[in-house]
């Protein structure tokens, strides 16, 4: 199955650390879960093929309960080459 959005990428910072992710939109994370129904891999994630523009990589989504969606780390190699359309628009943090 092939999904396609538009997504804002956010940060979320801890007090060592900080990750890039982009929240999936509500109707694809609807049809990762029709498709994957059952027992899931560890914290409940999905193995995808992701692509940003002309990057793409085999990676997880994972499943947040505050959004009732999935999240995609968004890696730094994958920024780096696709930086105009991986901006950091919001900040998340403990």
């Amino acid at each position: 199955m092939r999904y396609e959005a538009e997504c804002e990428v956010w940060l979320w910072t801890a007090e060592t650390a900080a990750w890039h992710f982009v929240t999936l939109p509500k109707d694809v994370a609807d049809g990762i879960r029709a498709l994957t129904a059952g027992p899931r891999r560890g914290w409940g994630s999905v193995r995808i093929t992701a692509t940003i523009g002309g990057t793409s990589w085999k990676t997880s989504v994972f499943p947040e309960k505050r959004s009732g969606s999935f999240l995609l780390p968004i890696k730094a190699e994958v920024r780096t080459r696709e930086k105009n359309l991986c901006r950091r628009h919001r900040h998340r943090g403990r």
